[in-house]
C-alpha cells in the first residue's frame, strides 16, 4: 500500500503502512540482517552509490527493514519523509548538524530533556552555534530571543518532565515571520495524539525509543518532514553513521503496530493518576496536561488529543522524601527511560537533568522535590498502592 494513503485512518497506517514484501511474500516485515547490498553488474553498482539508480547499498544508509519503518513513520506523522537514526539523541545532533552552520542561533525551550540542554547549550557551542533558552509558555519570549542569524526554534511539548505546552500554531507564526524552521520533540504525544506537521511546524523529531517501541527493548530515533529537509539529515547520516539498526527498525515497526491502543490506554490511567496524586495531602503539586489546574489545560486540549502518559508531581519535602517516595517503590520500576508498559519513576533532577548547572535545573524548573512517572499499563490502583507506601511515610 502507499505510505501516505490519506483514506486510510492512523491505526491502519501503523499497521500497514511502508511494508514492501520480498519474493518470499510474507505477511509480517522481513529483517534485513545485512551490512551490504550486491549489484548486477559495474554499472548498477556505480548508479546506486550516485544515486542515479534507487535502491540498497550499505546498511549505514539503506535497508529495507529500517526504510519501512521510516515510511511508517512518515505516515503516521503526515510527512512527505523520514529519516531514522540509532537513538533520540543522535535524532537531534543529525538534525542540528545538517540544518545549522557555525555562526548560526537557535531558540530552545528551557524545559527540555537535560541531554537535549547538554547538546545545545554545551557541545554545539563549540562549533559555533549557539542557543537561546526561553519559557516554552511565553511568545514574546521566543519573538524577542530572534536574531538575523536565528535558523530553528526548537521545542519539547509537552516538556520533560513539566508537561509545559506550547501553542505550537503561535510560534509558528512568529518563526516563519523571520524565514526561522521550527522543529517538534514529539516524544511524549507521539502522531496517536498530536501531529505538530499539521499545525505548520517544519520538522518533528523522535526518540523512537520511548512510545514507538513501547516496551523498552531497543534504541532508535527519527527526524521526518518535507524531503527537502530531511534529504539533508540523510547525507549528514550517509557521511557521520548514527544509523538505525535493521533489527531496532523490525521491533520498532512491531511496536508502531500497537502504539494507538497503547497510547490511549495509557493516557486513559495516567489522568486516574494525576486525579489521585492531586488530591494527596503529601503531595504539593501536580503537572499534567488533562487536569483543569494544568496552566495551559485549555491548549491541550486544543492541541493534543489526550493529556498523554507522563505525569510529574512534587512532593512536600525536598529531594529527601523524593527519594524516600522513590526508595519505598516495590512495583514501578526505577529507572529513567520512559513510554514502556511498565510504569516507571524516576527523580529527575538528579538523573535526567543531573548534568546540567543548577541554575540551568531552576529556568526549567526541575527541584529537588519533583518527582516523574511514565504510566504503563498496569492497573492504576496497584500504582496507587505502590505510592502510597512511600507518600504515607512523609
Amino acid at each position: 500500500m502507499e505510505p501516505n494513503r490519506k483514506e486510510y485512518s492512523l491505526e491502519t497506517l501503523a499497521v500497514r503502512a511502508g511494508q514492501e514484501r520480498s519474493q518470499f511474500n510474507e505477511h509480517s516485515e522481513a529483517l534485513y540482517l545485512t551490512s551490504s547490498f550486491v549489484f548486477d553488474n559495474a554499472a548498477q553498482a556505480a548508479a546506486r552509490f550516485s544515486g542515479a539508480e534507487e535502491g540498497n547499498v550499505y546498511s549505514r544508509f539503506t535497508n529495507p527493514t529500517v526504510t519501512a519503518f521510516e515510511a511508517r513513520l512518515a505516515a503516521l506523522e503526515g510527512a512527505e519523509a523520514c529519516v531514522a537514526t540509532a537513538s533520540g539523541m543522535s535524532a537531534i545532533l543529525s538534525l542540528v548538524m545538517a540544518l545549522c552552520s557555525s555562526g548560526d542561533h537557535i531558540v530552545s525551550s528551557s524545559g527540555l530533556f537535560g541531554a537535549t540542554q547538554q547538546l545545545l547549550g554545551t557541545i554545539m557551542p563549540r562549533f559555533g552555534i549557539q542557543t537561546s533558552f526561553v519559557d516554552q509558555t511565553d511568545a514574546a519570549a521566543w519573538q524577542a530571543a530572534i536574531r538575523p542569524e536565528t535558523r530553528l526554534f526548537f521545542l519539547e511539548t509537552p516538556s520533560n518532565p513539566l508537561t509545559a505546552i506550547a501553542d505550537i500554531a503561535a510560534l509558528v507564526s512568529i518563526a516563519h515571520r523571520h524565514a526561522v524552521l521550527v522543529v517538534v520533540d514529539n516524544c511524549f504525544c507521539t502522531p496517536i495524539l498530536q501531529r505538530p506537521l499539521d499545525l505548520g511546524a517544519d520538522l518533528v523529531l523522535h526518540s523512537a525509543t520511548k512510545y514507538l517501541d513501547g516496551q523498552g527493548r531497543v534504541l532508535g530515533g527519527a527526524v521526518a518532514g518535507p524531503r527537502k529537509l530531511t534529504d539533508e539529515v540523510f547525507r549528514f547520516l550517509r557521511t557521520a553513521g548514527p544509523t538505525l539498526s535493521a533489527f531496532n527498525a523490525w521491533v520498532l515497526l512491531k511496536g508502531l503496530e500497537t502504539l494507538q491502543i497503547r497510547m490511549q490506554a495509557q493516557s486513559a490511567k495516567a489522568l486516574q493518576l494525576a486525579q489521585w496524586l492531586e488530591q494527596h495531602p503529601k503531595v504539593a503539586r501536580v503537572y499534567y496536561p488533562g487536569l483543569p489546574s494544568h496552566p495551559q489545560h485549555e491548549l491541550a486540549r486544543t492541541q493534543q488529543k489526550s493529556g498523554g502518559a507522563i505525569v510529574s508531581f512534587a512532593v512536600k519535602g525536598a529531594r529527601e522524601e523524593a527519594w524516600k517516595v522513590v526508595d519505598s517503590c516495590r512495583l514501578l520500576s526505577i529507572t529513567a527511560n520512559l513510554g514502556d508498559t511498565k510504569t516507571t519513576l524516576t527523580h529527575p533532577a538528579s538523573t535526567t537533568h543531573g548534568r546540567i548547572t543548577p541554575e540551568q535545573r531552576a529556568a526549567a524548573g526541575v527541584s529537588e522535590d519533583l518527582l516523574r512517572i511514565a504510566v504503563g499499563l498496569e492497573a492504576v490502583v496497584d500504582l496507587q498502592n505502590d505510592l502510597e507506601t512511600g507518600l504515607s511515610s512523609l
